[in-house]
């Protein structure tokens, strides 16, 4: 059975075969039968985690246990309004940790989650975005363009689909809505780079 596990930068959960490269953790969101209810959160410490960690292993949904949920890569997971895990992640958190702190002050991890929440989600718990110009936008950052998710890449934009980067296209010129949250896009601005799935190689 595909599992309703799968993160989509527009904040969606959906059920798709594969995992992609990363791994999450909202909180328990699923039922006993491995079925999601209505939340989609439990907690406002949205990490992103590596899919491999010291040998250990999990049950997908196990009862009681957190939802597993998966992400093509983390331009996807910072998009879904995510950031690198503390432990498993710990280089990249790091990275992520001074280019926040460059861009917001210096802050702690606590009052970092409450940001990152109230840029993601609204009070109608739908995803918060805003409009800008792709070309004061820093690479990693997702938009929406013709309706469909791409990401920042250079002087490119990237298609977005659950299985990779499909194809790519010119910078556009006019406004577009962005689906990364607005502090994180200020992190990515300061020079983080989030690592983007294989295919955005190939899709240029």
């Amino acid at each position: 059975m595909t599992l309703q596990n799968r993160v989509l930068p527009t904040g969606d959960i959906v059920a798709v075969p594969s995992y992609g490269d990363l791994m999450g953790n909202r909180g328990i969101l699923h039922d006993e039968v491995r079925q999601l209810g209505t939340a989609r959160w439990t907690h406002p410490n949205w990490v992103t985690c590596l899919l491999e960690y010291k040998g250990r292993k999990r049950e997908l949904m196990a009862p009681g246990r957190y939802t597993e949920l998966f992400f093509l890569d983390e331009a996807t997971a910072l998009a879904a309004g995510h950031r690198p895990c503390g432990e498993c992640r710990k280089t990249a958190f790091a990275k992520f940790r001074a280019a926040w702190n460059a861009a917001h002050g210096d802050t702690d991890l606590r009052s970092l989650d409450k940001r990152l929440h109230r840029d993601r989600v609204s009070r109608t718990r739908q995803q918060i975005r805003y409009d800008a110009y792709p070309a004061d936008l820093p690479d990693g950052t997702f938009i929406l363009h013709n309706d469909t998710p791409h990401v920042v890449h250079g002087n490119i934009i990237l298609r977005y689909e659950p299985s990779g980067y499909t194809a790519s296209a010119t910078l556009p010129q006019s406004l577009v809505q962005v689906l990364t949250p607005a502090c994180t896009v200020a992190t990515l601005a300061q020079g983080y780079r989030p690592e983007l799935h294989r295919t955005a190689a190939i899709s240029r």
